[in-house]
């Protein structure tokens, strides 16, 4: 990817969870690369094309300006472990508004380091227990241990939950979960982790599954979940007493995927 951090989007982004979009959005900044390759990826011409255009760190740090000035009530980082140097320079002086760490939570213990005092609130996804699962879909046979280390880093970073008083999340970890079809097996075991390491952890069941990407290569998920899967999930989410937030099942809707057109990136004309 190189060393310059590249960017396909930024802008309000109204479409995370309540505490973190709030009414006004926060300010998004889609990087690209990934450190997975997930075959039904939603952002696919970001995440494995490479789409976007590359920025110094000055620049970097401008844009998170620029979208505070819109109205963004806190600056999202989403994707962007692979531009770790410049990013911790762009964020050196710190910013007016809570920085958000957005990722797919494969991740190394040694990286999320650098970050610590950084960021404020971290937003992994916890995608698999099924470590072949994860091999087949992500090409990361070892998620499990690695998105578990650096979740329990993320933390002891943060620390519980903290929200301001407009609702907003103003540090912590909140975790993400994408119910597949037809492996619920892989969910009920991510739930119960997440219950027996991380108690007290906010988590977002997501029902937002579109198949893309090359996942019509793959027929056990070339559909959407039916609402009887997660309603199975929301269920065992009910009964373990996870805190967080479900969705609704219009959620799966490729419409929620943003258009990487370079909004953003340009320097605003003075």
């Amino acid at each position: 990817m190189g060393t310059l951090p590249r960017l396909a989007r930024c802008a309000l982004h109204f479409d995370e969870e309540p505490c973190i979009s709030g009414k006004t959005g926060t300010g998004a900044v889609f990087f690209s690369g990934c450190t997975l390759k997930c075959v039904y990826c939603q952002n696919w011409p970001v995440s494995h094309d490479g789409f976007g255009k590359s920025v110094s760190a000055s620049r970097l740090r401008e844009i998170y300006f620029e979208l505070i000035g819109q109205g963004a009530r806190s600056v999202s980082l989403i994707s962007g472990t692979q531009f770790i140097p410049a990013i911790i320079e762009s964020l050196k002086g710190g910013l007016p508004v809570p920085v958000v760490w957005n990722s797919s939570g494969y991740e190394r213990v040694e990286t999320l380091k650098q970050l610590n005092g950084l960021v404020d609130v971290y937003l992994p996804d916890f995608k698999y227990m099924d470590a072949s699962l994860a091999k087949r879909l992500s090409g990361a046979e070892d998620y499990p241990d690695a998105a578990l280390k650096a979740i329990g880093e993320m933390l002891a970073q943060t620390g519980q939950a903290v929200y301001g008083e407009d609702g907003l999340m103003k540090k912590g970890t909140l975790i993400r979960h994408l119910v597949l079809p037809n492996h619920l097996d892989n969910t009920f075991m991510v739930l119960r982790r997440i219950k027996w390491d991380f108690e007290g952890t906010p988590v977002s069941l997501m029902s937002q599954y579109v198949p893309m990407g090359d996942s019509g290569k793959h027929p056990d998920i070339a559909r959407r979940l039916t609402e009887e899967e997660y309603s199975q999930a929301a269920e065992l989410f009910e009964r373990l007493g996870l805190d967080g937030f479900t969705q609704e099942m219009d959620s799966a809707v490729s419409a929620y995927t943003p258009a990487f057109d370079l909004t953003g990136v340009n320097r605003e004309a003075t």
